[in-house]
């Protein structure tokens, strides 16, 4: 869960996040998973408040929530969108998931 804070705190990550959205076509449901997924675990990122970090979580938080809403997105192709390595995604998406609470898949 998330703090109204957080979202005001935040505003330009989550802008950054709807721009790459729109460059993936992403539908609501991805978005929206997306965004709660960021908001969610941006304060375990706080201690590293470099752009490329920030970047990072939300190129994840990108890819996870349109795995989970059902609009997948391939690493690579979120990867260009957010202007990361897909390397960078592979890293983060599993641990971002846990960290929301939720359980990644096994495959």
């Amino acid at each position: 869960m998330y703090r109204a804070r957080d979202h005001v705190e935040n505003e330009r990550w989550l802008a950054e996040l709807q721009r790459t959205a729109d460059r993936l076509d992403l539908d609501t449901a991805a978005r929206s998973r997306a965004t709660d997924l960021f908001l969610s675990t941006v304060t375990e990122w706080d201690g590293d408040e470099s752009d490329d970090s920030k970047r990072a979580v939300v190129a994840a938080s990108l890819y996870a929530g349109s795995l989970i809403a059902g609009d997948q997105r391939s690493q690579g192709a979120v990867a260009d969108a957010a202007g990361v390595s897909r390397l960078t995604i592979q890293q983060r998406w599993k641990t971002l998931l846990e960290e929301a609470g939720l359980q990644p898949p096994s495959w």
